[in-house]
């Protein structure tokens, strides 16, 4: 096998770690500074029916009020376990029962919420960084794999430092994200 034939599949890497990025603006969605909202359920999942469930796919999302989510679910026997997901889910909402609806009042920004939710931002922000080094991971596998099939040393060290720049690119990115997500919610 020539060197010429042994190349690292950087644009899937990058794809992929495009993809936790993306992930992450979802996340970031959620987290509504000023308003009630129904894409900050988003990341929220409840154990429905022996797997992990988006709410959305359990009941009706409606924001009736600007502070107000309602959340119509529709088998009576998710109800607690939708309460508690959102319960668990770190977004500091009260979820109040009436029947098989979940009314979530948003409470008003104070300092202490807005750090809250800096806190939880910093959580998405890690998260995706364990995503884009897992990428990463795979990435240098594959080199190891080519280095074991035939490739040169300094082919391996070339892509190493390939592999390593573009983590470093999106981690950066991420850390970008996460200093002006948190700028936004931090503004009075």
């Amino acid at each position: 096998m020539s060197e010429d034939e042994i190349e690292i599949d950087t644009a899937d890497l990058e794809r992929r770690m495009e993809g936790a990025i993306a992930n992450l603006r979802v996340e970031f969605a959620s987290l509504r500074t000023g308003r009630a909202s129904a894409s900050m359920l988003e990341p929220v999942q409840v154990d429905a029916y022996g797997q992990m469930t988006p709410i959305n796919q359990v009941g009706t999302v409606n924001v009736p009020e600007p502070r107000m989510v309602t959340i119509n679910v529709w088998d009576k026997g998710l109800v607690n376990k939708v309460e508690k997901a959102i319960r668990q889910s770190g977004l500091g909402i009260n979820p109040q029962l009436n029947g098989t609806i979940i009314m979530l009042p948003i409470p008003e920004l104070n300092e202490e919420r807005r750090k809250e939710l800096t806190k939880v931002a910093a959580q998405y922000a890690e998260h995706a960084r364990v995503s884009v080094r897992n990428v990463r991971r795979d990435g240098m596998d594959q080199i190891k794999k080519a280095k074991s099939n035939g490739m040169s040393e300094d082919d391996q060290k070339f892509w190493e430092t390939e592999v390593q720049e573009l983590t470093d690119r999106y981690i950066a990115r991420v850390d970008e994200a996460l200093e002006t997500k948190q700028g936004e919610i931090m503004q009075v």
